[in-house]
């Protein structure tokens, strides 16, 4: 780094992103404007280990493409296919390692949603994890997300919002809309693709 150069802040937010919604979206914004960070990658999971023997999750190149179509006017927040890139299952500390060799000198931060953040420890090596970057858990009001008290936190507060991507995945199925719970363009993506019938 360039001696008094101001070293990127990055934030990290992943997710399987099946399909992304408003609450996404509120997350990454607040977070970004919160902790003074200079872009959010929405990270696009390709196998999201956790979920994949649960339920069938949408294949990871329809995912990226809602995911460009939720954020293609906001500029600091990015679109991010580095899992997809690696292939196999996807792992953050491994994601957190490839973006530590892109840019040795840039400040990390996790975003997590409060169940993320509530199972943080059934992380693959979530240790390196907590290693590698400061963890942010994106909290509703009211009593906050119970965390790992191992590890240190910053909480940003966001509206709460009752909106899940399982819920927008069965309005679909039923025929029902999902206006102004995700941007039109991913309700378009979402269509043309003829994801979740």
């Amino acid at each position: 780094m360039v001696r008094g150069a101001k070293r990127r802040r990055i934030g990290v937010f992943g997710g399987t992103f099946d399909p992304p919604h408003i609450g996404h979206l509120v997350a990454a914004v607040d977070a970004q404007r919160e902790l003074g960070l200079d872009v959010v990658l929405l990270v696009v999971a390709n196998v999201p280990w956790q979920k994949v023997d649960s339920r069938a999750v949408s294949p990871a190149e329809d995912r990226l493409a809602l995911v460009r179509a939720a954020v293609e006017d906001t500029p600091f927040l990015q679109v991010s296919d580095i899992e997809i890139r690696r292939g196999g299952e996807s792992y953050t500390a491994d994601t957190l390692a490839d973006l530590r060799r892109e840019e040795p000198d840039a400040e990390l931060f996790v975003i997590l949603g409060t169940d993320a953040a509530a199972g943080f420890a059934t992380w693959e090596r979530f240790e390196e994890v907590a290693e590698q970057a400061t963890l942010v858990v994106v909290d509703r009001p009211g009593a906050p997300t119970a965390v790992d008290p191992r590890f240190d936190w910053v909480r940003v507060d966001i509206p709460e919002l009752e909106i899940s991507s399982t819920e927008l995945r069965a309005r679909v199925a039923a025929g029902r809309s999902i206006r102004f719970l995700t941007p039109a363009g991913v309700a378009s993506a979402i269509a043309d693709r003829s994801l979740y019938r």
